[in-house]
């Protein structure tokens, strides 16, 4: 998993309250197993007028060409409800989004974005509202993002703090995911197989 520092890019607005997974990435495209190839069909049914994907939404919000190369997104209340699909940062991230900053998520999803390498940022209505105001009349506003200090830094150079779990920061910013954890006793867990081939040698023996 890619480690998450600093981060600074284009902010997209999309204005829109109890955004939920569906809508992220629709059903019919969750027949792939591997993480990769989702960001195309992220928010298909508003980003595309067709079926095939084939005929861009003018009136969708990530269509305009001032959110193109966005990595950080700005949106409402209750971001990722609905079902728990994973596939749903999945598609954030493969789009290239690695930030999400919302009054409120949903659980699942807010739990699933640090395992898949995003941070996803609680800040309450007031303050939402007030990045909404500073980025929307500017096209290409930049805003950055540190982790380590914990803080939402605006073009303007005000800053909003943000609170984040220490063991889930510690993880983003080591890039570290469960499997990435797991590795870091590497040494133990060959130890104890080891030890465990000699206390029970009968469960190591092929069967003939």
């Amino acid at each position: 998993m890619k480690a998450f520092t600093t981060l600074k890019g284009i902010a997209a607005l999309l204005d829109r309250a109890n955004v939920d997974t569906d809508q992220i990435i629709p059903k019919q495209f969750l027949r792939k197993i591997e993480r990769s190839g989702f960001g195309k069909h992220l928010f298909h049914d508003w980003r595309f007028l067709d079926d095939a994907g084939q005929k861009p939404n003018p009136d969708f919000e990530l269509n305009a060409p001032r959110y193109q190369g966005a990595n950080i997104l700005i949106t409402r209340d209750n971001f990722g409800c609905g079902s728990s699909r994973e596939h749903a940062p999945w598609a954030l991230e493969d789009y290239g989004f690695r930030c999400i900053i919302a009054p409120s998520f949903a659980d699942i999803f807010f739990n699933n974005c640090f395992k898949n390498g995003m941070l996803p940022i609680v800040l309450d209505d007031k303050t939402v509202e007030a990045i909404f105001q500073e980025i929307s009349p500017t096209p290409g506003a930049e805003i950055s993002i540190d982790l380590e200090q914990q803080k939402v830094i605006l073009p303007s150079g005000k800053e909003h703090s943000f609170e984040v779990d220490a063991f889930r920061k510690y993880c983003l910013l080591n890039g570290l995911d469960d499997i990435g954890l797991t590795l870091k006793k590497a040494d133990k867990i060959a130890e104890f197989e080891e030890k465990n081939k000699k206390d029970v040698p009968w469960l190591y023996t092929k069967a003939v």
